[in-house]
């Protein structure tokens, strides 16, 4: 996927996460992130749109500490919500291309990760907006949820702080079932997960298969709700639910 359509996705989803959020109501409790209120899914995802906007605005070469969360609540809490999203599809769009700045995983271009990173954050955000609001939420693109695999598994949990460890060697396989190409493995070890695009080798089976639409797989992943479809030693799905948050 090109820079301009991450972009283009993390608009769409801002809005609708402020819209949500605000149908449902700042006190509103969050079920897919149960220890939160509607206002701290406001002020945590935009002190993240914030930071991010940093580094490409002002350039940022090393890590920059972001700016804290606000103390606001209610429609002054989703009007700096709105705000500050704008401000960071803004930045992005008006980029130069070979902006430099820090980003923290592999990517074409600083300014091609951050328009990446920033549209799934919004977009699994925008998902706890909604199921605060109640109702069926925002479908996610097959590509796109694609993507935000291969960023996840290849991605946040290729790097040493990944939680995802096992005693001995296990394989998990990740099946969409909508969408060509889209099978993942993921090596367990003591060691920080190994992921490919594509099944396990010649001789080489899963220990455990989670299967089911590819959006659906990516919430799961994410955390967000249950695998629809787990087949083989479940304990390990069980163990990516239990250790796979990040940080």
């Amino acid at each position: 996927m090109e820079t301009a359509e991450f972009v283009a996705i993390l608009g769409r989803e801002g809005r609708s996460l402020a819209d949500a959020a605000e149908q449902a109501g700042t006190d509103a409790k969050v079920p897919t992130c149960p220890e939160w209120q509607v206002s701290d899914l406001l002020r945590h995802t935009g002190m993240v749109h914030r930071w991010a906007a940093a580094f490409v605005a002002e350039g940022h070469t090393s890590y920059h500490p972001d700016g804290g969360l606000p103390d606001l609540d209610g429609a002054a809490l989703l009007t700096w919500f709105r705000e500050g999203h704008g401000r960071l599809v803004d930045t992005l769009t008006t980029a130069s291309p070979d902006v430099r700045c820090w980003h923290f995983l592999p990517a074409p271009s600083p300014l091609a990760f951050w328009a990446r990173r920033q549209a799934h954050e919004t977009t699994v955000h925008r998902f706890d907006a909604e199921s605060a609001r109640g109702g069926t939420p925002t479908e996610i693109g097959p590509a796109f949820a694609a993507d935000g695999i291969d960023e996840l598994l290849l991605g946040f949990h290729a790097r040493p702080k990944s939680g995802v460890r096992t005693p001995e060697p296990r394989v998990l396989r990740v099946r969409a079932t909508d969408a060509d190409r889209a099978v993942w493995t993921v090596r367990l070890s003591q060691e920080p997960p190994v992921a490919e695009r594509g099944d396990a080798g010649p001789g080489e089976d899963a220990d455990c298969e989670v299967a089911g639409p590819v959006a659906e797989l990516y919430l799961a992943l994410w955390n967000r709700q249950p695998f629809s479809a787990v087949t083989g030693d479940a304990s390990v799905a069980e163990l990516w639910r239990e250790k796979s948050a990040v940080t």
